[in-house]
């Protein structure tokens, strides 16, 4: 169906052209007619003639089910809302716990569960720096424990003080 403004939608009564360029429900011209007999022929079908081409000489209109018609205009216009991506952080250290890391990977689940992306890091401080290896073992340990349900998007690589890794739901 064609696009119509809201603003610009005359229906039955409304239109006030006369004779105008009739297109029945199924999509076949009737070709030109004078207002009044559109709207007989949209009655004896028991639906609305909408003014669908406002700008065209003669004006175009439409037999169909108006209500319908907006229905499906509103659905079509709530489903092009699309949710946009977040990046959700998770930071751990070297030292982290068994369980602490258990509760973040169950964290990151639910990140990716609503497709947003989870950006690993671990967090060097101090003299930590000096063990990256332990850090490595870390975020091998989540990335094993995440698997299931994501991909990497970009490997694990050091900058600085953290190693950082981001995944993206499968």
């Amino acid at each position: 169906m064609p696009a119509i403004e809201s603003k610009q939608q005359r229906i039955n009564e409304q239109i006030r052209t006369s004779p105008v360029r009739v297109i029945s429900g199924d999509g076949t011209q009737l070709g030109i007619m004078t207002t009044e007999l559109a709207m007989e022929a949209a009655r004896a079908v028991n639906l609305d003639l909408v003014e669908v081409a406002p700008t065209e000489r003669p004006p175009v209109c439409r037999i169909m089910d108006f209500g319908k018609f907006k229905y499906q205009q509103k659905k079509r216009q709530h489903k092009a809302h699309t949710r946009q991506i977040k990046i959700k952080e998770i930071r751990v250290r070297p030292k982290t716990g068994d369980h602490d890391i258990e509760v973040k990977v169950n964290r990151a689940r639910e990140f990716l569960g609503h497709k947003d992306k989870v950006l690993v890091s671990v967090i060097f401080r101090g003299r930590e720096l000096a063990h990256v290896q332990e850090g490595r073992k870390v975020i091998d340990e989540i990335l094993q424990l995440l698997e299931d349900i994501c991909r990497v998007e970009s490997p694990p690589s050091q900058q600085g003080r953290r190693i950082v890794c981001t995944l993206a739901p499968k």
